[in-house]
Parts: C-alpha cells; structure tokens; sequence
C-alpha cells in the first residue's frame, strides 16, 4: 500500500543487532525495514542465526500531535498490554525482548499476509476468516482490569469525539463542499458529533482494540481454522460502545462486504457480546459510530496524502463515503443536528482525488 521505508539509520541498525544478541543470543543475518502504515512507527523484519528464524522490530516514533485528542495522554507502551491480551486468549505476537530506552520491542513475525490480501487471493475463505474476527470482538469486551492497566483508563469520550469532528472539517467537508468550509459547516459537524457522543455515553463501555481491521489482522500460513488470525497493532485500547470493533472490522475501508454478509455476521456476534444488546440499539449504535469512526478514517486518508505525500490511501476515499452516506440517511431523521450531517455527507463524491 505504501513504499518500504528508508533504510535504517546506523545506530538504530546497531541497537537492533545488539538487542537480539541480548535477547536470544543470535546474530542478524539481515534486515528489511517494512512498508509503512498510517502511523510513524518503524517496523523491520531481522532474519536470524537462531530461533525464531524470523522477528519483526517494533520501533515507537513521536506522535503526531495533529491526530492527538487535545488534552489527552499519548497511547500507553505496548506492555504490559500485550502480555495481558495474551493472558485473555487474545492471539498476540509473542515477545522476544525489549530495549526500553530506545522504544523498541522484538516481536513473533506475524507474517506477510493481512486478512484484506487473505481475502483477495482466497475469495472462498472470506465469510470464515470474518467469523473468527468477529470471534475476538467478545474475548475483548470480557476482558476486566487487572488494576492499574492504562487501557481502561482510556476511553471513548467527548474529547475523542471533539477531535473526530475537527478533523473530518478540517480534511474531509473541503472535498465534498468543492471549496473552503465556512464555520457555519464546520459547528454542524461538530455539533452532530457531539450530539452522537452524548447519545452513547449511556451505553456499556468495553475494552476495544479501536483499530480492529482487516491490516491489524494477519493471516497465518497453516494454521488451522479457528486459530488462523494473530492481532497486531493493539497499543490503542480503550474503552467503547460494544459496537466499535465491529464498525472497524465491518466497515473496513480495505474490505467492503455485501450488505448480507454484514447482517450474517453481526447477528451471529450479538448474542455473544457480555451486553448482548438489542438488535435494534446495536444498529442505532452501529450507525452513529460509523459516522465518527469513517469520518475520521476518511480525512486521515485525506491529510496522509496532503501531508506526507502518499496517494494511495485514495483508492480507500470510495467505499469510506459510501459507508457515510448510508449511515447518516439511517440517522438523519434523528434531529436536526444529524439532518445537516446528512446533508453534508451526501456530497462527499466517489472520488479519489484530494483538494
């Protein structure tokens, strides 16, 4: 999706053979830094003298402050979360060793495959590899706090939601508006933000992965089903309606399932979320969370092209809108606030091309 990163600098080349020396008493025999995603964290895979013959280094970069909610603290480390997820039955990569100071994390090689590519090349897998997606959704929301677990501290709130719609202004509304917003635009958007996370604040909040989609999900070569998927990505956590996750796995930018097979999987996951709420109240969340959730994900592929130069995050701009158009016509008969959403959002064209 992106190109692969630059090549490493010479220290950060020398700490990663050094920390596997350490760590499992091995030498590196070679190092191929990774396509990068959305985020700025570097990841390279080291090919090994010893076992495992593969790892992939997780190396944490400075946050972009400009995707940051105001006011909020920066994402936790990756531990001890990873360890505790692992100890829910959660399919983690499994940790080789860590260098603190540096912010890097040897981890199991989840390998090449994301579900969205395991999908393409196997169209016939798709409804079961999506099962046992969905599969997680309720492993995670069962999870309680051991204490003192910075994830369920975080939650999905008013800023969160304040931020979503600052941003979707910002980026988005020019695309679809053909020209600057004006503030009038722009309180819309974020008024009807607001008032969605006013109308979730009484719902249960559970533990989220808050990415939960088909390029944090990898597929593993041989497994058997059922145990075919390992979660990557997960520093993120926090807490959130039932519905998040299955708006990030089901809502997917990368993969647009038929409507069917949305309401297949959906009715199949609801009885066994620890609320198992209503039909009826899981699709008026569904909804609104789309809205919040895509409105984001559509201007962060905006702002990655306009920022950093990468396009190809445009090719995702289609499926996103259709997804927005479909929810706010569901909601616009809400109130007025949701109405204007829906006014808004119905321009957002099929289109690929930034402003």
């Amino acid at each position: 999706m992106t190109e692969p990163q630059a090549a490493l600098p010479p220290d950060l080349e020398q700490a990663l053979r050094a920390l596997v020396r350490t760590a499992l008493g091995a030498d590196v025999c070679a190092l191929e830094p990774l396509a990068g995603g959305l985020g700025l964290r570097r990841f390279v895979r080291l090919r090994t003298s010893g076992e495992p013959a593969t790892l992939v280094a997780r190396i944490e970069a400075p946050e972009d402050p400009a995707r940051r909610p105001s006011g909020l603290p920066p994402e936790p480390a990756l531990e001890p979360l990873r360890s505790f997820l692992a100890d829910q039955g959660i399919p983690v990569p499994r940790s080789y060793g860590r260098d603190v100071a540096r912010g890097i994390d040897l981890l199991e090689d989840a390998g090449p495959t994301p579900l969205r590519d395991a999908v393409a090349t196997h169209p016939e897998e798709r409804t079961s590899l999506y099962e046992e997606a969905c599969d997680l959704v309720p492993r995670y929301q069962a999870a309680r706090d051991p204490g003192g677990l910075a994830s369920f501290r975080r939650r999905l709130d008013d800023a969160f939601f304040a931020y979503k719609a600052d941003f979707f202004a910002r980026w988005s509304l020019p695309l679809a508006l053909g020209r600057a917003a004006r503030p009038s635009e722009e309180r819309a958007v974020k008024e009807a933000f607001a008032e969605i996370g006013d109308s979730l604040r009484a719902a249960p909040h559970r533990l989220a992965h808050r990415d939960l989609q088909s390029a944090n999900l990898h597929v593993r070569a041989g497994a058997p089903r059922g145990a075919r998927l390992i979660v990557i990505d997960v520093q993120g956590a926090f807490l959130a309606p039932p519905e998040y996750d299955l708006v990030c796995l089901l809502r997917d930018s990368y993969v647009e399932l038929p409507d069917a097979e949305l309401v297949h999987q959906i009715e199949r996951i609801r009885p066994r979320l620890p609320d198992a709420p209503a039909a009826d109240e899981l699709a008026r969340r569904f909804d609104r969370l789309t809205l919040t959730r895509k409105g984001k994900d559509h201007a962060l592929f905006l702002y990655t092209a306009e920022t950093r130069g990468d396009r190809s995050y445009l090719a995702f701009l289609p499926a996103t809108a259709r997804y927005l158009r479909a929810a706010a016509a569901r909601v616009a008969r809400d109130g007025p606030a949701l109405a204007r959403l829906a006014e808004i959002v119905a321009a957002l064209p099929d289109s690929p091309c930034a402003r």
